[in-house]
């Protein structure tokens, strides 16, 4: 299984703040889908989304996968992931989230990474105001509709 090998690395990389070697968990054209900062294409922009979006934002990542799964070019984890917050408004506040992973395979590596997790949860540990979550909550309804209207699941 391609995931039980590359999930070790990947959690070690993003911990480390290693933007290298997380790309190399990647296709050369693969896709980083983060829930905060959207999508990164290629090892050059997912390494540099690592150094310098993660680690800009935050600090002292743990990130551990547990209940891989993996079916063909499919595979999907749950994982829980913390981390110190370095924004100006919640600076040393810890944050940690539980979630979700689904990885598109191909040829023993990620080509797709899309994530699932509860954002409030996530933005409520950050003390944000609660216009601010409900602005970003919003964010992302919008961003669920319109997938929806797209694949003609909601017209």
């Amino acid at each position: 299984m391609a995931l039980n090998t590359l999930l070790p690395g990947f959690a070690a990389a993003v911990e480390a703040g290693d933007g290298l070697a997380l790309a190399a968990c990647f296709t050369e054209d693969g896709i980083y889908h983060d829930t905060f900062y959207g999508e990164f294409h290629g090892r050059d922009a997912i390494a540099d989304m690592l150094e310098n979006h993660f680690w800009r934002d935050a600090d002292s990542f743990r990130w551990r996968f547990e209940d891989i799964c993996e079916a063909g070019d499919i595979g999907y984890a749950s994982w829980l992931f913390g981390y110190h917050s370095r924004l100006e408004d919640a600076a040393g506040r810890r944050v940690v989230v539980e979630g979700m992973s689904r990885f598109r395979l191909r040829d023993g590596l990620i080509a797709r990474y899309d994530e699932l997790l509860d954002i409030a949860v996530t933005l409520g540990q950050l003390d944000f105001a609660p216009e601010r979550v409900a602005r970003i909550a919003a964010r992302h309804a919008r961003a669920y509709r319109n997938r929806a209207r797209r694949t003609g699941y909601w017209d």
